[in-house]
Formats: C-alpha cells, sequence, structure tokens
C-alpha cells in the first residue's frame, strides 16, 4: 500500500452493536441490537466496497454468507486512494455502502463526522492482535474489523551480510564492509518519508503525540524537546555523511537493492515480491536503533469500517464478524499481498514464511500511526523538515526542527 500502510476465528459469536446514526433492522436507532445469532436470513441486501486487491478473498465469503443466510451481498470494487473521500462524502448524506474497505488511520476523521459505527467484538477481540484492535479503537470504542496489519523492517541481503546489528552505526559500519555501493538505503525524497524515518526518530526517546497509559493517544505533540532536538542533529549528520540523502527517493532505493547495491534497506512488506522476483534472497530483522531507544516504527492497520447510514448494521456486523473474521478469509486476504493477518490464527499460519515472520517479530513492538484528527495537521511540516535538515538546507537543524514543532502546534490549534 505505501510507497515513500487467539487460535480460533469469531464464528457465531453474540455481540452488542451501539448505534452511530442510521438504523439497524429494529428500526431502533438508540437501543443495542441483539446477537448475530438473531439476525433475519433471507430478505438482507449488503453492498460491500472493495479493492481489487480484497476482492477475490471477499468473494469467498460473500458466497459462503449467502449460501448459509440466504442474504445477499454486492461486491463494489473501487480504486483504494479514493474510498476514503468517497465514503465520507456519501454517508454524510445518507447514501454509501454499509461496509467499506479502509485504513485505521482513516477513523479519527470517520468518527469525527459521525459516519461509522462501532462493532463489538466481545471476547472475540482477544483472537485479535492487540495493536490491531487498538488501531480501530476509538474513544473506547472498537470501529473497524481488522484484516491485516503493516510495518517497516529492515530487509537484508544475506548474500551481502549475516545478521543486522542492533546499532545504527554497527549496521552502517557492516554495510560498508560489503563493499557495495551504499551502506544502506532509505527512501527519502526532496519531502522526506516520516513515516518510514520514525524508528530512528523513536528511538531517540521522540514520538509524535504522548500516549497515555493504555496506548491511545492524546493531542500533545512529543516531537518536541531534547529528544527531538538530538535526532534533527543526527539527521544532519548523517546526510552529511551521505549516509542518508534526498536524492534516493523509493523507486531509486528499491532498484538499487534489487540490483544488489546494498545490504540493507528500510522497508515493507509490499517490496519482498520484487526483490525475490530479482532473485535476491533476504531476511527481515528488527530495525537497529540509532538513538539508544527500541526503534518502534508505526503499524498500519487495514480493516473494514461499517457505515453508520446502513440500515442493514445487524447484517453488516455478522458478515464481518462471522465470515470475514474468520481464519480462511484473513489468510487468503494475506495471500493477494503478503500483509501480517490481524486475526492470530491466521497470522500463525503466515508467519511459516520467514520474511512474514520477520515482520511479524518488528510488529510486536510497533506503534499504530495515530488516526486523531490532530495527525492531519503533522505531515506537510514534518517530511519537508527533515528533508531540509538531511540536505544542509537548513542550517541549524536544531532550529528548524523547534520552528516546525511551533507551525505542527499553530495548526493543530487553528483546527481545533
Amino acid at each position: 500500500m505505501r510507497r515513500g500502510i487467539a487460535l480460533a476465528a469469531v464464528a457465531s459469536m453474540a455481540f452488542t452493536l451501539a448505534a452511530c446514526g442510521g438504523n439497524d433492522d429494529s428500526g431502533s436507532t438508540d437501543s443495542a441490537t441483539e446477537g448475530v445469532s438473531a439476525a433475519p436470513a433471507g430478505d438482507g441486501n449488503l453492498t460491500v466496497w472493495t479493492d481489487s486487491n480484497r476482492e477475490p478473498a471477499l468473494k469467498e465469503a460473500a458466497a459462503a454468507y449467502e449460501e448459509e443466510t440466504g442474504n445477499k451481498v454486492e461486491l463494489v470494487v473501487k480504486d483504494f486512494d479514493g474510498i476514503r473521500a468517497d465514503f465520507l462524502s456519501q454517508v454524510s448524506n445518507g447514501e454509501g455502502p454499509d461496509i467499506t474497505v479502509g485504513a485505521h488511520d482513516w477513523l479519527g476523521e470517520f468518527a469525527a463526522n459521525g459516519v461509522v459505527s462501532p462493532i463489538e467484538l466481545g471476547d472475540g477481540a482477544a483472537d485479535f492482535a492487540e495493536v490491531s484492535i487498538s488501531a480501530f479503537t476509538y474513544d473506547g470504542q472498537v470501529y473497524g474489523l481488522p484484516y491485516a496489519i503493516e510495518n517497516t523492517a529492515i530487509i537484508r541481503n544475506t548474500a551481502l551480510a549475516d545478521s543486522t546489528p542492533e546499532s545504527f552505526d554497527d549496521m552502517i559500519a557492516m554495510g560498508e564492509e560489503a563493499g557495495t555501493d551504499y551502506s544502506f538505503l532509505v527512501q527519502t525524497g526532496a519531502e522526506g518519508d516520516p513515516y518510514t524515518f520514525y524508528p530512528f526518530q523513536t528511538s531517540f526517546g521522540a514520538p509524535v503525540f504522548e500516549q497515555n497509559s493504555d496506548g491511545s493517544y492524546t493531542s500533545d505533540l512529543a516531537l518536541g524537546g531534547e529528544n527531538g532536538q538530538a535526532y534533527a542533529q543526527w539527521l544532519a549528520e548523517q546526510g552529511q555523511a551521505g549516509v542518508l540523502d534526498t536524492a534516493i527517493d523509493y523507486d531509486i532505493a528499491v532498484d538499487a537493492f534489487k540490483n544488489g547495491e546494498s545490504p540493507y534497506i528500510l522497508g515493507g512488506p509490499w517490496m519482498i515480491a520484487d526483490f525475490e522476483d530479482a532473485g535476491i534472497d533476504v531476511a527481515v530483522d528488527p530495525i537497529p536503533s540509532a538513538g539508544g531507544e527500541t526503534a518502534v516504527p508505526f503499524s498500519g492497520v487495514q480493516g473494514f469500517y461499517m457505515s453508520s447510514a446502513s440500515d442493514n448494521q445487524l447484517l453488516a456486523s455478522q458478515f464481518l464478524i462471522d465470515y470475514v473474521g474468520t481464519k480462511d478469509v484473513q489468510f487468503s486476504i494475506y495471500e493477494t499481498g503478503n500483509r501480517l493477518p490481524a486475526l492470530t490464527a491466521a497470522a500463525e499460519e503466515a508467519s511459516q514464511d520467514d520474511a512474514t515472520a520477520g515482520f511479524a517479530e518488528v510488529a510486536e513492538v510497533a506503534q499504530p500511526m495515530p488516526s486523531t484528527p490532530e495527525m492531519g495537521e503533522v505531515w506537510a511540516f514534518w517530511g519537508v523538515t527533515e528533508a531540509q535538515i538531511i540536505s544542509g538546507d537548513a542550517s541549524d537543524p536544531v532550529a528548524a526542527w523547534d520552528k516546525m514543532v511551533d507551525d505542527i502546534q499553530a495548526a493543530i490549534d487553528a483546527s481545533n
């Protein structure tokens, strides 16, 4: 998706559904609905928005659902990049699908605009990776059925390096010993790439926002202060040394690694097929620390949202929980995109693949990318500032970083 995002299925699980706009099948708008087993059969129709990658697996789920319930499912294939805006617009006008595929970081905007309804997984939440449930949680309620987790890690050419050290400096030293054109590759570009660079930033103890004890994000920025300033100085040093380079964008980094020009690249599961097709034997390793603390990448979680305007919320929940939330369907989705399944049972099977197992190991320390509305004010300032520091266009990295923090805070204040 991104270039530069328990041991049993939850079949036949009873749940309650808190209404959030729109009507359920009983016509009630403010009372909890009954369990899945009470869903009517044979007289309901669901419209589900998907993209082409997820369509084959959803066809399997829809066929089983239709056969067992007599209800119908219409799958509408859409361009993933346009789904977010289209869903928001249509549901706000009482239209759109009953269910849509989507990314967890859309949740803040969706919840703030009241276009999605929560899904109560009950005990079945324990069958999913904790990070996937946390990612789709907003104000204490779960708003999506997760199906995949993605995060970055170090991808290593095993012919050029036999391990990835725990420290960034040691990794660079090993990369230089390999005698390749690049000791290490990471996409940067003229506008920066704070998503990919994030684990290096967190290793300095400078996450983007403060977090509550339960892992949820507050609206208080945490990327400033001494820790953020130390990270800014590190960016400048690595830029001066030529380790980081704004001339290296996604395509250049991937092509160089495919051509054996570096033993290491920081990237995600979306790269693996290209490398394997090029005949590169890869391993996936934890990200080394640049600042002394654990390098914590963002995790992106994909899932399915239920429209608040749907008149079939009970049926929609039944389809998601009892069919999309099964091992077979989640593993089928994994096979089309190599993203770690959110359902633990499917993830365990997928992790028989060594590369998937490597990403799964890193996923254990990853944190969901914030889905709060404030996150939308961060990106424009963040990446550009990193790029300016790396390239040397910002002569004083600390001053540039401090200004970035002030600009982000001003944007957040203006939006509230």
